[in-house]
């Protein structure tokens, strides 16, 4: 180590000018060692609070269906961490970023705005990219690793093998049948059927996402079978666009998507083939849009 002292001292039977030369460069070096010891301390303090601040933050955010690896992955090293569906509406406390156009998906805009509002909580955002979700995921997961966000962009593109759907083709209520299959994306994938609910065979059908409507479900009798996205998602299959498109030819059947969502497309052919009913809703299901399904539900 540079002692300062100790320099000054063997200079001091040097030339007046050389003298000088090592007054400036003692100060120097004691200003130098003052500064990195200085920046080592703010180094310390600065790792500390960003320590503490990590502690603070309690939510996993994800959306769509992540890998069931990967989830399982994260609640190893987060086991008290809340799960948060950054999919679902909570437009009644939180705020629109006014990050995306007006006329686009609600379920992306959603995500933005949720992730956003939640931002200080947030360790890590599970972001499905790939078949299993859409473009418009890709675009959000750019849009908050942009942000500040740890994203962990995933595909859950597994056609292999189709585990059994029991919750979409029971009679369990509508409302019920798909807001158990979301949850239990998280819940380690117990798609078990209660004791208290049953197979039928189904009088109606429901094919599609979730609805940001979630409430445009319990217009259905409680013998409609889940069809589209949701089923897939039962039988841990997401992309598989095979399935996605099978329905029972017979079954009456409301085809559902999102408004400005790329689902619409088969929504609509599909509604066209096998003569259902085509609805999309860019936020809360209209009078008008009720009366529609109502009406499909009581003649056919």
């Amino acid at each position: 180590m540079f002692d300062t002292s100790t320099f000054l001292f063997a200079c001091t039977n040097l030339d007046p000018n050389l003298l000088n030369v090592c007054k400036v460069i003692a100060i120097f070096s004691f200003f130098h060692t003052f500064i990195k010891r200085l920046v080592k301390k703010i180094a310390k303090n600065i790792k500390i609070i960003s320590c503490y601040y990590n502690i603070m933050k309690d939510k996993i955010g994800f959306w769509g269906y992540p890998p069931p690896e990967i989830i399982s992955k994260y609640k190893k090293l987060y086991p008290n961490a809340k799960w948060l569906d950054l999919d679902f509406d909570f437009s009644s406390f939180v705020p629109d970023s006014n990050i995306l156009p007006e006329s686009y998906c609600k379920i992306i805009k959603q995500i933005i705005n949720n992730a956003l509002y939640y931002k200080n909580d947030i360790i890590k955002i599970l972001a499905p990219i790939g078949k299993d979700k859409c473009d418009s995921g890709w675009f959000a997961a750019q849009v908050l690793k942009d942000k500040g966000f740890d994203v962990e962009e995933t595909k859950f593109e597994n056609f292999n093998h189709r585990s059994d759907v029991v919750i979409s083709t029971s009679n369990m209520p509508l409302y019920d049948k798909i807001t158990t299959i979301t949850a239990n994306i998280v819940r380690d994938g117990d798609y078990s059927l209660p004791s208290n609910y049953k197979q039928v065979p189904p009088k109606f059908g429901f094919w599609g996402v979730p609805p940001n409507d979630l409430e445009v479900l319990k217009l259905f009798p409680d013998e409609t079978h889940v069809y589209g996205w949701t089923r897939c998602v039962e039988a841990k299959v997401p992309a598989d666009i095979d399935y996605e498109m099978y329905v029972d030819p017979d079954v009456p059947t409301v085809f559902y998507a999102q408004a400005f969502c790329s689902k619409t497309l088969l929504a609509k052919y599909l509604a066209n083939k096998y003569n259902g009913l085509y609805i999309d809703i860019d936020d809360y299901a209209t009078n008008s849009i009720k009366a529609k399904i109502e009406a499909f539900l009581r003649l056919r």
